[in-house]
């Protein structure tokens, strides 16, 4: 349920009728041109993660009010590679093992930089709330609590794997100890609206003095982002993520 260390090196990446008796062929209509970038998004379609949740199920269970946060690597595809949850509110573990469950078939729409799908890490957030006696689901596209409260429409800057990025994933350090610890670093990130990371720091890491900031500084040196996207349009934004370490 932690975020471990990526693999990420073997990813995915009509006839018209003249007036002639000889039907003429229709040349294919060019491909759409994608755009310089964009986010890795939920999605709409039936096999998006907030269609596929059973909040029937997670009220017949007894699910209460609860909210858990997540990250998943996106491939080019749309498919989930790898997911993982944290952050959850007291007595969400019903919510919690019903997204994980969901994400390993659901589809996202991937990320694009340099008009590519690119492999991405994708924040999100999951509320889940009892109103007269009816599920009340919202998924949010990022995990900063402030846009959280007020329910903007706000989009976390995400880390991509591809041209230009030195990201390749998490990896777990060196503790120097003999017993195996999941860790956890929280990053504070300023990334620009082009994607470039300004400036990175780390605000609070456990165990400390393990090497779970150090390594988490090492694994986002130079990582490129797709920028944050504030209602439908990039821009500079100064974000915190927890970056989880699994031996």
């Amino acid at each position: 349920m932690r975020l471990g260390t990526f693999c990420l090196i073997a990813l995915l990446f009509t006839v018209e009728s003249g007036s002639s008796q000889t039907p003429k062929p229709v040349s294919p209509s060019p491909t759409p041109a994608l755009p310089e970038f964009r986010p890795a998004l939920l999605g709409k379609g039936p096999e998006a993660l907030i269609n596929k949740i059973d909040t029937a199920d997670l009220i017949k269970k007894g699910q209460k009010d609860g909210a858990v946060m997540f990250s998943c690597l996106v491939a080019p595809t749309g498919d989930i590679v790898r997911s993982a949850c944290y952050r959850g509110t007291k007595g969400s573990e019903l919510l919690e093992q019903e997204i994980l469950k969901r994400l390993a078939k659901a589809k996202f729409v991937p990320a694009i930089h340099n008009h590519q799908p690119v492999i991405a890490v994708f924040y999100g957030t999951v509320t889940f709330a009892v109103v007269n006696g009816k599920p009340r689901l919202r998924i949010f596209d990022n995990q900063q609590l402030e846009e959280l409260q007020k329910e903007n429409d706000f989009i976390d800057p995400q880390p991509y794997v591809g041209p230009g990025s030195k990201f390749t994933g998490t990896h777990y350090p060196d503790t120097g100890t003999t017993v195996a610890l999941t860790g956890v670093a929280e990053l504070a990130l300023d990334v620009d609206a082009a994607g470039n990371l300004k400036n990175i720091q780390v605000v609070n890491e456990e165990p400390p003095y393990l090497g779970f900031g150090q390594a988490a500084l090492s694994d986002f040196n130079g990582a490129k982002f797709i920028p944050a996207f504030r209602n439908g349009k990039p821009v500079d934004s100064k974000v915190r993520v927890p970056v989880y370490y699994k031996p």
